[in-house]
C-alpha cells in the first residue's frame, strides 16, 4: 500500500523525532557541562555499576509502570505530568549528591517507562497486549549508541532488527504465562539487551548531574531533558508502528528510507 500525503507527513515527523541529536548534545547545550570528557574519565567499575542500575531499573519498571496505567480510552498522554514527576525525582537526586543519584535512577526509569506506555496507548496500542509491553521496553534502547555499536547499528530500524527476536520471544512467553514473569530467561535477555544501550544514556545523565554546583535545579533540568528524550523516541516509534499496522511494514520502511 502507498502512504497518503498526510501519513507521509506523520512519518516525516516521526523520523525527525527518532533522529534528533542524542541526550548528551542537548545537556551540554543547556548547562555547558563537559559531559563527554566526564564519560571518557568514568572509571570502569563505575560504568559497570551504572549498567547494573540500568538493568535493575528496567526490571523494577517492568513490574510496576506497565501494570498501573489502567484501561482508560486512548487519549492525549500526560507528558507534562510525567515530566514534572521526573523533575522532582531529579531535584532530590541533585540536592543530595552522587549517592542519591544512584538511588534516583531506578525511580526516574519507572516514571519514564510509564510515560512511554502512556504515549503508546495514545497511538492506539493495547497496554494489555504482551507485545506492546515489550515494545515499551524496547523504546529505552532507542536514541543511544550501545557500547559495541558501529555506525551501521545505530539507525532506528537497525536497532529494531537487532532486538526483534528478543522482543518476539519475550512477548510470546508473557502471553503464554499471563503474568509479569520478569525473571524468565527470555524476559531477562531482552532487558539485558536494552539495558546495554540504555546504560550509555543513563551514564550521560549521571555524569551531567554530578557536575559540581548544579544542585537540585540542575538535577531537575537534566531529568526534564532525560524524559523528554525518551518521550520523543516513544512518539516516533509508536507513530511508525501505527502506520505499519495500517499500511504494512515494508511500505512504511520503504517510505521512511526515501524521506
Amino acid at each position: 500500500m502507498t502512504l497518503a500525503s498526510q501519513d507521509l507527513a506523520e512519518l516525516r515527523r516521526a523520523k525527525k523525532l527518532l533522529e534528533k541529536p542524542g541526550l548528551v548534545v542537548r545537556v551540554s547545550g543547556v548547562i555547558g557541562a563537559p559531559v563527554e570528557k566526564g564519560l571518557r574519565a568514568l572509571p570502569g567499575p563505575l560504568a559497570r555499576f551504572v549498567g547494573y542500575l540500568a538493568r535493575k531499573g528496567i526490571e523494577k519498571a517492568f513490574g510496576t509502570a506497565l501494570y498501573t496505567l489502567g484501561d482508560r480510552p486512548r487519549g492525549k498522554p500526560s507528558n507534562r505530568g510525567h515530566k514534572a514527576a521526573a523533575m522532582l525525582s531529579g531535584a532530590v537526586g541533585g540536592a543530595f549528591g552522587l549517592p542519591a543519584l544512584f538511588l534516583e535512577l531506578p525511580l526516574a526509569t519507572t516514571i519514564m517507562l510509564r510515560s512511554i506506555a502512556d504515549i503508546a496507548r495514545s497511538e492506539g496500542e493495547n497496554l494489555r497486549d504482551p507485545e506492546t509491553k515489550m515494545e515499551c521496553i524496547q523504546v529505552l534502547a532507542l536514541g543511544g549508541r550501545g557500547t559495541g555499536d558501529d555506525a551501521a547499528e545505530t539507525g532506528y530500524f537497525a536497532v529494531r532488527a537487532g532486538l526483534a527476536k528478543a522482543v518476539s520471544d519475550a512477548a510470546k512467553h508473557l502471553a503464554a504465562r499471563q503474568v509479569t514473569a520478569k525473571g524468565a530467561p527470555v524476559i531477562a535477555r531482552l532487558i539485558s539487551l536494552v539495558a546495554a544501550r540504555f546504560s550509555v544514556v543513563a551514564s550521560k545523565k549521571l555524569v551531567a548531574q554530578a557536575v559540581p554546583l548544579l544542585g537540585a535545579f540542575g538535577g531537575a533540568t537534566i531529568n526534564a531533558l532525560f524524559i523528554a528524550h525518551y518521550q520523543r523516541m516513544a512518539r516516533g516509534h509508536f507513530t511508525v508502528r501505527r502506520l505499519e499496522r495500517e499500511f504494512g511494514t515494508d511500505a512504511v520502511r520503504a517510505a521512511y528510507a526515501q524521506l
